[in-house]
């Protein structure tokens, strides 16, 4: 057990961590959902960023509530928070997946005519892909719903000395079913972000190389642009997959749950979230120009010639 300062101390980090993922995901929703109002259209990847900062607001809210209801009344199952945390957490996967395959239909520079098909198709289906992802999270819920409904109705029953046995060996299938649930539902979505990625990489790195051999005058300025695509592609490979595997580890093992170290655990889990969150919004030249005025504009308002002629010290 670690002691009660270094528990308040994770639980206040924790906590800041979360209000950081809330403010990141409102600022996405905001942004983008504002220049969809006033331009009465949207590109694939910005509505696929509007609905990945919705999903993460509300995974954001519900880990919060289940976290402290969880901790501080172990002896209650607060399941239907659960689910709603299961559900957005299950329909975030399926939304960065399709996130990298749009990336990778968009920007790779492959000519084969099917991948050229495919991007065609790809890029226009993006609506009924999002319809998709969320139909494919409810159908998952179900099982979960059914799961969480049996425990409950197991931990009623443990007061029975008769069927003490036959409830451990239940409880025992039950967190099988878990891992093998956790393991099929984020699986698939997580194969196809690293296929996506991964081509992606291999596209821009084989792009990169053919560029250094002509690269002259404005060559030099697109060599830098692909090369910073490139490295922005492995920061989300990296950290979508740490967060991948702790996600798995936490359903794996239950040394965690409801101890001191559970909040050191949801440390790790939510930095990574808030890191890549952070990355998402870098990649966006309209987020990135909100995070470049809200960080620099004042800053810029205040120093004299800063700021090109004709430019608004703030924009949104």
């Amino acid at each position: 057990m670690l002691p009660i300062q270094l528990t308040v101390f994770f639980i206040v980090i924790y906590v800041l961590e979360s209000l950081a993922i809330i403010v990141q995901s409102s600022l996405i929703v905001a942004v983008l959902g504002r220049e969809w109002v006033q331009d009465k259209r949207v590109s694939p990847v910005e509505m696929i960023l509007i609905s990945l900062g919705s999903c993460r607001f509300c995974l954001q809210w519900s880990s919060v509530l289940y976290n402290f209801c969880s901790y501080f009344n172990p002896d209650w199952v607060f399941w239907y928070i659960g689910i709603i945390w299961e559900f957005t957490n299950t329909l975030s996967f399926w939304l960065t997946s399709l996130l990298a395959i749009v990336y990778c239909a968009k920007i790779s520079s492959f000519t084969h005519p099917i991948f050229l098909w495919l991007r065609w198709r790809i890029l226009r289906l993006v609506p009924w892909l999002l319809l998709g992802s969320l139909l494919t999270s409810c159908v998952t819920i179900i099982f979960s719903a059914i799961r969480n409904h049996i425990t409950v109705k197991l931990m009623s029953m443990e007061h029975f000395p008769r069927n003490n046995t036959v409830i451990k060996r239940l409880q025992t299938v039950l967190q099988n079913f878990l891992i093998s649930q956790e393991l099929v539902v984020l699986t698939i979505p997580f194969l196809l972000f690293v296929a996506s990625t991964i081509v992606l990489i291999s596209s821009l790195s084989q792009h990169l190389g053919q560029m250094q051999h002509h690269s002259t005058g404005h060559g030099n300025l697109s060599t830098k642009a692909q090369s910073t695509a490139l490295r922005s592609f492995a920061v989300f490979l990296i950290f979508f997959t740490s967060y991948f595997l702790t996600i798995l580890v936490s359903a794996i093992d239950s040394l965690f749950e409801k101890t001191s170290w559970f909040w050191v655990w949801e440390i790790i889990i939510y930095a990574v979230v808030s890191i890549h969150s952070t990355s998402l919004m870098l990649s966006n030249t309209k987020l990135k120009k909100v995070l470049k005025v809200r960080c620099w504009g004042q800053r810029m308002l205040e120093a004299p010639g800063t700021r090109p002629p004709g430019q608004m010290g703030v924009c949104i």
